[in-house]
């Protein structure tokens, strides 16, 4: 059965007056969306992040009466000048439809990301294996598959490792199967802890080898390598934080960062850490480095 949408644009300041209208017409789903090509990249602390110029789309089943939910939307705004339309949805087996879109990502010589549902490009490869899910850290963007890739050249056998943000566990996992002895992860997201553990199931792994905490009942025991996709501003506030966690001579991998925020990342790190290599992709970049003695 099709579905129909209802599209709004409008400004971001308008963009929760027209979510409540489009709830209050019974919409089934409020979504928002970009409507100027205009990303956000790092929201402040505390905000909700909007794009100036927004479209708010409401989906309603397909046999209601479009006029009439037209003009309760319309009475709901009042004198908000809001430009709108109404578009057929097709109906779609929707697990399919992303699930034909993700496949195998190499991210180095010996090292792959694969769905479940497809065999490895390479069998004779390092491949982990990572359903989408709510959390993030697939491989896709740039700021994993950088991690990825200065992972794959490191010699981390029988390392100890924390994946500060874990979000699916990628890093962490993969740095178990590059052959790290231990991965710690720890996230302030409940679903990232499950869908770490999840992950490390589906990679055949033992989870007393990759223990889950919240950032305040992490071990505080310091590791070989450090591993932090968050964002430039959690990193900054985490430096003390992430430094004390690693060895003397340990590695530490950080990412989550615009190029623009490279000076920021030195300037904290810098007094303890020697900065190694800076790598970019698409504007994102990963600063990786050393512990000073």
């Amino acid at each position: 059965m099709p579905w129909l949408q209802l599209r709004i644009n409008c400004s971001r300041d308008a963009a929760p007056r027209v979510e409540e209208a489009l709830e209050e017409s019974e919409s089934l789903a409020v979504t928002f969306e970009d409507n100027a090509d205009q990303p956000i990249f790092e929201p402040q602390l505390g905000e909700t992040p909007l794009w100036q110029e927004t479209r708010v789309t409401g989906l309603f089943d397909a046999d209601i009466d479009t006029a009439y939910i037209s003009k309760q939307v319309n009475t709901t705004l009042g004198q908000l000048n809001v430009e709108h339309h109404w578009h057929i949805l097709e109906d779609k087996d929707w697990e399919r439809e992303w699930m034909s879109h993700y496949s195998p990502i190499q991210c180095a010589d010996n090292l792959w990301i694969c769905p479940s549902w497809t065999p490895p490009p390479n069998p004779q490869a390092t491949n982990l294996m990572l359903d989408p899910g709510l959390a993030f850290g697939t491989g896709t963007h740039p700021t994993t598959f950088l991690c990825l890739q200065w992972l794959a050249k490191q010699a981390i056998s029988d390392k100890s490792v924390i994946d500060y943000g874990c979000g699916s566990g990628i890093l962490g996992i993969a740095a178990l199967l590059l052959g790290a002895s231990t991965t710690i992860g720890t996230d302030i997201d409940p679903q990232a802890l499950l869908a770490t553990q999840d992950n490390v199931k589906r990679n055949n792994l033992d989870a007393e080898r990759f223990p889950v905490f919240f950032p305040n009942k992490c071990p505080n025991d310091p590791v070989d390598i450090m591993l932090a996709n968050i964002l430039a501003g959690p990193l900054v506030e985490l430096s003390s934080t992430l430094i004390s966690l690693l060895k003397p001579g340990g590695l530490l991998c950080l990412s989550g960062l615009l190029s623009v925020q490279q000076a920021d990342i030195e300037k904290a790190y810098q007094e303890h850490i020697d900065i190694e290599e800076i790598s970019e992709k698409d504007g994102w970049i990963c600063v990786t480095g050393r512990k000073k003695a």
